[in-house]
């Protein structure tokens, strides 16, 4: 009699079951973990941001360079300009005035200012004189400087209280230069102010007008 083969299906168990999810599960999720970060690493930074950035810097180039031709330029007209030899003042003695005062006619023009007002160089240029004794030009100017512009122009500042500069000194429009005062042959605390054709006394034009032709009204 033969004998009859019993097959037999072999059950996995509920645990080996539950162990097998688990593997599969957490094998799917690192897979999609390195896929994300594949993703993220590859996903290149947004075309926009780019080109905001570079229009910013560009911007900002354009600006300072705006700004540096804005004050060079305003440099540049300072330089050529003119200015009053004193802020606030009253015209006192005019040039060409005569009198006993003057061993001539007066030479240039007076403004009253207290003793101590900041006297300005009316113009950019080198100090050539400086000193007492009208810095070479006689006691009658007491303290004064002297200062050489473009095309054989100097300006004369006198009876000073204080002098800033020396001579040799470049000075910019506007500079302070010195203190008003009351030395010399003064009658009263003021700024003499001439404009010259040389270094040297006797060689004044008439201040006022000359000032006029460069922008400058008192």
């Amino acid at each position: 009699m033969p004998q009859r083969t019993l097959s037999k299906t072999v059950r996995p168990s509920a645990f080996r079951l539950r162990a097998v999810a688990i593997a599969a599960v957490a094998a799917g999720t690192g897979a999609a973990t390195l896929l994300g970060a594949g993703a993220a690493a590859a996903d290149p930074a947004p075309l926009g941001t780019t080109s905001v950035t570079t229009s910013a810097v560009a911007d900002q180039a354009k600006a300072q360079t705006k700004a540096a031709a804005a004050v060079k330029k305003a440099a540049a007209a300072k330089a050529a300009s003119w200015v009053h030899p004193v802020s606030r003042y009253t015209l006192s003695a005019s040039f060409g005035l005569g009198g006993s005062m003057w061993s001539h006619k007066h030479s240039g023009q007076d403004f009253a200012v207290p003793t101590g007002t900041s006297v300005l160089a009316a113009h950019a240029g080198t100090v050539v004189k400086a000193g007492p004794i009208g810095a070479g030009d006689g006691p009658a100017y007491g303290n004064a400087v002297v200062i050489r512009h473009a095309n054989n122009t100097y300006s004369q500042y006198a009876h000073l209280s204080k002098i800033n500069v020396r001579v040799g000194q470049s000075v910019g429009t506007g500079e302070r230069i010195a203190l008003s005062g009351n030395t010399g042959n003064s009658s009263g605390p003021h700024l003499h102010f001439e404009i010259r054709t040389s270094p040297n006394y006797g060689t004044a034009v008439n201040p006022v007008a000359f000032l006029r032709t460069v922008g400058v009204t008192l």
